[in-house]
């Protein structure tokens, strides 16, 4: 297949904004954390380097979808996945500004890996050797 769908840089562009969106909630709970007056200092400091670690991991696999990487497809799906509760989650909360953006997003993303442009980009069969 020649160039990337633009269905698969779409999708690689929001697992981005998620990517970026968790690293700077793992900035704001480290700072406050660190200038605030947590009730949980211990807790504080494990959420910042979970927020750190899943920022990392998901814009490890935006850049895998702009690459057509094959193995970033099941990430990119699992990602979603989990963003599905949460945004569930902050809907019965009612904190809708969050919530609706999140499970569009999610949903968004979802149908745009698993299109069928996105799909031959990101499973090419492997040539046959010795033919």
């Amino acid at each position: 297949m020649t160039g990337r769908p633009i269905t698969l840089t779409a999708a690689a562009a929001i697992e981005a904004a998620q990517g970026l969106i968790a690293l700077g909630f793992g900035l704001y709970v480290g700072w406050e954390a660190i200038v605030g007056k947590p009730l949980d200092p211990a807790s504080a400091i494990g959420v910042t380097l979970f927020a750190f670690l899943a920022a990392g991991g998901m814009l490890a696999v935006a850049r895998g979808l702009l690459r057509a990487d094959r193995w970033s497809r099941s990430p990119a799906v699992l990602t979603q996945l989990f963003a599905l509760p949460v945004s569930v989650s902050m809907l019965q909360g009612d904190q809708y500004a969050l919530g609706v953006p999140l499970i569009v997003l999610a949903v968004a993303a979802l149908v745009l890996v698993l299109c069928k442009p996105s799909n031959d980009a990101l499973v090419h069969e492997e040539e046959p050797h010795g033919e």
